[in-house]
């Protein structure tokens, strides 16, 4: 060991394994069928270090296959790296695989001497140990019946119980602290504690970064094999929880704008086949189903000039470009084509951090001349909350003249905190008529990784004795 005060000296360690991607079980399997020993190798570890102090608890912490457990098997030698080297000072004690090494038609009492034993202790050592071992598990009424016999949750309570009472220097524990009901697992968590108190080296593998904290000095955040980031376990894991959501939400946009593009493409074909089969109508097919539609369409606007709310009832088929639970309805007379959320580039996208404008980018039609319309747009939290909503009457106080294709983009400054929201978009008449009106048009997500309170930003500066704090930054200076 370089420093005495040392429990553990990891250097430099790499591990790499092979991945085959169909291996025989059978020696006739491997002869016969050579092409299947085909692998690749996955480098897991690629080379980290860190040193434990005697009494020190840390935490390795990082996604699945990032290489923690890995680690941990390292420092159990388990496996051993490819290169590097672990130095480790003093008796060893793993709460990896608990239980491995008990026998299902052996006892509890003659499994304890067997596990125990694959610790280092002697047979002596065990049988001053004993009672303490089948007090903690709680199993003094089972412990002679075969192991085969107990439940998981029992299996788990003895082999941990052998485990922390085998008086190690170094204690290495992997996703194993929900071991049975919850006093059972606050005894743990008091013992682990107490152990600490005793000076006990201890390395913690978890998904759980509460239970990290609590014991723990130190954390390492393992990603693609290396160190990203240590230090006091609260701080390494806000950011890690930060990089963690930043890349489910990413994950999340993914998705939306897959299922979008795909609903996209479906739509776009089908009004290819659509106008295949109407250019093989023939004249006189055509212009009887125009002379069909102009007459509903002519029915139509009488009954909504005699009875303005009946447009309501005239529900149209949800375009490609809503959400599958939107709801349309309105005249006609125009209509949305198509409808974005996109980023100042005009890449679409579903999730907005606070602060950032959104672009919502809109299609239509006009199918009279000289009309003349009010286009707006809805903000709607998940719960129904109506957090914002304007239109073109409001903010200029003019109407539009609607063309037969027209674009329009609305440059939203986005001040929402993190929810899923939904859009609502309309186009009416300067009367009021609804040419089309759509609830929920679209969803999206806003992100924010600070920690306002609320529904959406309302910027402040705070100045305590002449220091300047604003929008989380802190600025020095008299004001």
């Amino acid at each position: 060991m370089d420093n005495s005060n040392n429990a553990i000296e990891v250097k430099n360690i790499k591990k790499k394994f092979k991945i085959f991607i169909d291996k025989g079980s059978e020696l006739k399997e491997r002869i016969l069928f050579k092409e299947r020993k085909q692998y690749e190798e996955r480098e897991v570890l690629k080379g980290i270090s860190f040193d434990v102090k005697k009494g020190e608890a840390i935490g390795l912490i990082g996604h699945n296959g990032c290489g923690k457990s890995t680690t941990l098997k390292l420092l159990t030698r388990i496996y051993y790296p490819d290169e590097g080297t672990i130095e480790m000072d003093g008796r060893v004690s793993s709460l990896i695989e608990l239980g491995a090494g008990f026998h299902p038609d052996m006892s509890g009492r003659e499994n304890i001497y067997t596990n125990a034993s694959i610790f280092g202790l002697s047979h002596k050592e065990i049988d001053e140990r004993l009672e303490d071992i089948i007090e903690f598990s709680e199993l003094e009424d089972f412990i002679d019946n075969p192991v085969r016999t107990y439940s998981s949750g029992m299996y788990m309570r003895l082999a941990f119980s052998v485990a922390i009472n085998v008086d190690a220097d170094i204690l290495l524990i992997d996703e194993i602290l929900a071991v049975g009901d919850a006093n059972f697992q606050r005894k743990c968590f008091d013992r682990l504690r107490e152990l600490k108190r005793k000076g006990t080296t201890i390395v913690i593998v978890s998904h759980s970064l509460g239970q990290i904290e609590q014991i723990c000095d130190t954390t390492y955040w393992i990603e693609d094999g290396l160190i990203k980031e240590s230090g006091i376990p609260r701080f390494v894991h806000e950011r890690y929880m930060y990089e963690m959501e930043r890349k489910r939400i990413l994950q999340v946009e993914k998705e939306q704008l897959r299922r979008q593009q795909r609903r996209r493409a479906e739509a776009e074909k089908k009004e290819e086949e659509e106008a295949r089969k109407e250019a093989k109508k023939s004249e006189r097919q055509k212009a009887k189903e125009e002379a069909k539609r102009q007459k509903e369409e002519e029915e139509r606007q009488k009954a909504i000039a005699e009875n303005p709310e009946i447009v309501d009832n005239f529900k149209k088929e949800i375009p490609f470009f809503c959400e599958q639970d939107a709801i349309r309805v309105g005249t006609g007379e125009a209509e949305f084509t198509d409808v974005k959320l996109t980023d100042k580039d005009g890449n679409e996208k579903y999730i907005f951090d606070t602060d950032e404008d959104i672009y919502l980018r809109i299609k239509y039609k006009a199918h009279k001349e000289g009309l003349k319309g009010v286009l707006g747009f809805g903000v709607f939290r998940q719960d129904g909350l109506h957090c914002y909503g304007t239109n073109t009457a409001i903010e200029s106080n003019q109407p539009i003249d609607l063309q037969k294709s027209g674009e329009a983009v609305i440059r939203i400054k986005n001040n929402l905190l993190p929810a899923y929201y939904y859009l609502d978009t309309a186009l009416h008449g300067i009367d009021g008529v609804k040419y089309d009106d759509i609830v929920r048009t679209k969803t999206f997500m806003t992100a924010s990784f600070l920690h306002d309170i609320g529904i959406s930003r309302i910027k402040s500066t705070f100045t305590v004795d002449g220091k300047t704090y604003k929008m989380g930054e802190q600025e020095h200076g008299e004001q």
